[in-house]
């Protein structure tokens, strides 16, 4: 047998990306099997294939029972016949492939959490497909951005969230709306967070539409909100401009949760939270004229301020708190209510109005030590926050939505919405 072309070899090494000797075994596989396939006689075969000088040795084996080999010889054929030489290269091509297969997915399997850029190759109904170049993503509908369009040819990128093993290679399934694809962006663009000076704390995220991320230096030399924004909004601009224009708000993390609600409604200004630790509530207290800019767009502003702080928030704004608590004062004076806000008699609907019922049908001790008549709000707190300092100015450009947007409601249970 005329010995192999070890220069064409290497040609398939570097034009698919395959190891040299996973492309050699897989051309010594298929010539045991065109071997066996031109003598049926022999039990078994294997082929070794000199890696320098290209040199053929066919070994023809006799296995036991088992399949164990018990014997073996040189057996080297003058060569193979036309339809034994073209099934040896049907099986060469597909041990190729598979090995090509299996070198994508041990590639991309541990790019789990990483970034893509790809090219848009097909997109319908059903699914987006990425060209990445040596493999492709799928991009499930799921996974897509409500208002983003995907044009034929537009280069991407996304977020691989899984590598799985299936029939026609690996399959990688990539996203556009998963809040990792926001700290990753961030990542890129912010060399703080990059070498662990500002950290992520936290990301809440409606795509396309709006996303909170909170942020804390580990370093007090280092501004975390200005370390993401960058000289006049280059490096949150270019997250904006990566994400269609999606609305950003960069928030300082506090260890103080009550100061943390109130970051994180930014960028309406707080004037007080109360926290109900039992229950998971925050009670939070805003100008009348911040009401609409706390509560947001379909209440969208509270929502993610709810998911980024972990407490359910209800927003009231300065009139309203106080009508209440007017109303729990004259309660207690007439003596339906004790200093702690629970009932004394049967009947408090008909002295308290309905929000102030609602909030003393389940009370709690209060912590406070202020002296009656100042009746703390519905539901004492657990502790009370006496003012928590409204969230930082923001960018009106890159960080704002929603401002002068009437509200859906005046109070929002914003964690229900999750």
């Amino acid at each position: 047998m005329k010995p192999i072309n070890i220069e064409a070899l290497r040609g398939i090494e570097r034009e698919k990306g395959i190891d040299f000797d996973t492309v050699v075994d897989a051309l010594e596989n298929a010539l045991a099997s065109a071997y066996k396939r031109q003598n049926h006689d022999v039990e078994g075969a294997r082929v070794v294939i000199d890696r320098d000088s290209g040199d053929v040795t066919v070994l023809a084996q006799e296995l036991d029972d088992d399949g164990n080999v018990v014997n073996e010889w040189v057996d080297n054929p003058h060569d193979f016949g036309r339809i034994v030489a073209q099934t040896a290269k049907q099986v060469l091509t597909q041990r190729l492939r598979e090995a090509e297969r299996e070198q994508t997915y041990g590639e991309y399997s541990g790019k789990e959490g990483d970034l893509v850029t790809g090219t848009i190759q097909i997109h319908d109904n059903r699914v987006t497909v990425l060209d990445l170049g040596n493999a492709e993503a799928v991009l499930p509908v799921a996974e897509q951005v409500p208002n983003e369009s995907y044009p034929h040819g537009t280069r991407l990128r996304a977020y691989i969230t899984e590598v799985r093993r299936s029939i026609k290679g690996p399959q990688i399934i990539c996203s556009r709306t998963h809040p990792k694809l926001v700290e990753t962006l961030f990542e890129l663009e912010v060399p703080e967070i990059a070498d662990g000076i500002v950290e992520i704390r936290g990301i809440a995220r409606e795509p396309g539409y709006r996303t909170k991320i909170a942020v804390v230096a580990h370093d007090e030399t280092v501004d975390p909100v200005g370390s993401c924004v960058g000289a006049r909004g280059a490096r949150v601009r270019a997250i904006v401009d990566e994400l269609n224009q999606e609305k950003i708000d960069i928030i300082p993390w506090a260890q103080q949760a009550a100061q943390f609600v109130a970051n994180a409604l930014s960028p309406a200004k707080v004037e007080e939270v109360y926290l109900y630790e039992e229950e998971g509530d925050a009670l939070v207290v805003v100008p009348d004229y911040q009401l609409s800019l706390a509560i947001g767009r379909e209440g969208q502003n509270a929502r993610l301020a709810a998911r980024l702080s972990g407490w359910r928030i209800d927003i009231k704004s300065t009139t309203q708190f106080a009508e209440e608590q007017q109303a729990l004062q004259a309660a207690y004076e007439r003596g339906e209510i004790d200093e702690h806000g629970a009932p004394l008699v049967a009947d408090v609907a008909a002295a308290v109005p309905e929000p102030a019922v609602a909030a003393v049908a389940d009370p709690s001790p209060n912590p406070t030590d202020q002296p009656v008549p100042e009746v703390a709000p519905p539901r004492p707190p657990q502790p009370v926050a006496d003012s928590a300092p409204g969230a930082p100015e923001t960018d009106p450009e890159l960080e704002v939505a929603g401002e002068g947007e009437p509200a859906a409601t005046p109070a929002v249970d914003a964690a229900n919405e999750e």
